[in-house]
């Protein structure tokens, strides 16, 4: 078959198909609008990922409201969720020079006693098909790319990532064990849900692949909890999905050394933003040999955006050497540059994959 859109190309590493060249893909308007960039590079040399979902909730008696603040000079939002439980807020502020990227700086959890309310809203949310709108999503990308279906981050990863301060997670679960998993409990049950609402939207709508947004490094879930908190759910949900022909990814984008031996015992068929040397500590070269099956969708190492085209192109080409013509990477743009910077990245990016050529 010959290769006519970023969609087949993208296709073809998903699914193990002949390639004419390696992908180049974006998270939809990332860094720049879509049309922005295809204006400078052509829509030919960029494919896009939009992130949706199969599901929707809805909490009947829970709410979040939002307001504007400015906190140490600088704007941002204070978001309460209300619950008949009690309220929890969330603050978060711009990061300066980082073209809308916000850092947290109160999460909703600071104490034990702040479980039950936000247990409330979890045990208030009903989970529902999400149908009409991934059909329009999936209408709307057309030719240009795929839509990353993904389900919700697993329990552990959504309390810290979401919820909680790390720190204060730890502490809480030496503290108040049965509390925590009491609150964890919950989180299963809706991301059990969201995976039955899934497969059954996938009997009409394609769904390429499924993805856990989970943002796993070693430094903070560790073997132990990632082998705990972690792979069960990658296995199950990888396990039902098979029934459906559709393939489960994680969102690894930090140090992952450590995990590599659990991360390939998993069934899970994909590894979504992998973010190599410099920026952390598993090269491509090692993902392509620890795990030998594994599709590999690559983020271009956020520290070199600011580097000289020519150092770009460098690293760029030494991606795609290490993860030779397997058919089984792409390089893509998954995690924040700096603004302005893809204007001198993307074409290099592109330049090197053209010139690297297919087998």
């Amino acid at each position: 078959m010959t290769i006519s859109t970023m969609r087949e190309r993208m296709l073809a590493v998903i699914n193990g198909g002949q390639l004419d060249r390696v992908p180049f893909v974006q998270y939809t308007n990332l860094d720049a609008p879509n049309e922005v960039v295809w204006d400078r590079i052509g829509r030919e040399q960029m494919g896009i990922l939009q992130w949706c979902t199969a599901y929707r909730f809805e909490s009947p008696h829970c709410r979040f409201k939002e307001e504007a603040i400015i906190r140490d000079g600088l704007p941002g939002r204070r978001r309460t969720l209300i619950t008949p439980a009690g309220n929890l807020t969330e603050e978060r502020t711009l990061v300066p020079n980082m073209g809308g990227v916000t850092a947290i700086r109160k999460r909703f959890i600071a104490e034990p006693d702040d479980y039950p309310i936000l247990m409330s809203y979890l045990r208030d949310i009903t989970v529902n098909e999400n149908r009409l709108t991934l059909q329009n999503i999936v209408k709307a990308i057309g030719d240009d790319g795929l839509p990353l279906v993904h389900f919700p981050r697993t329990p552990f990863q959504q309390l810290w990532v979401e919820w909680v301060p790390i720190e204060d997670l730890c502490l809480h679960l030496v503290d108040d064990p049965e509390l925590v998993e009491e609150c964890i409990d919950c989180l299963d049950s809706i991301q059990r849900r969201t995976w039955e609402v899934t497969y059954r939207v996938a009997d009409s709508v394609d769904i390429p692949f499924v993805d856990f947004p989970d943002n796993i490094t070693a430094p903070v879930i560790g073997k132990a909890y990632f082998r705990r908190y972690c792979l069960p759910y990658y296995n199950e949900a990888a396990e039902m999905m098979a029934e459906k022909g559709i393939p489960v990814y994680v969102h690894m984008d930090g140090d992952l050394k450590p995990l590599w031996d659990a991360i390939g015992e998993s069934r899970v068929k994909g590894i979504d933003s992998l973010s190599p040397a410099p920026d952390n500590d598993t090269r491509v070269a090692d993902a392509v040999t620890v795990w030998p099956e594994k599709r590999l969708l690559v983020n271009f190492p956020s520290s070199v955006h600011l580097a000289d085209q020519e150092t770009i192109y460098r690293q760029a080409a030494q991606i795609l050497q290490e993860g030779g013509h397997t058919g089984r990477l792409w390089i893509q743009i998954s995690e924040n540059i700096p603004p302005g910077a893809w204007e001198k990245s993307y074409p290099a990016i592109v330049q090197a994959i053209q010139d690297f050529g297919v087998p």
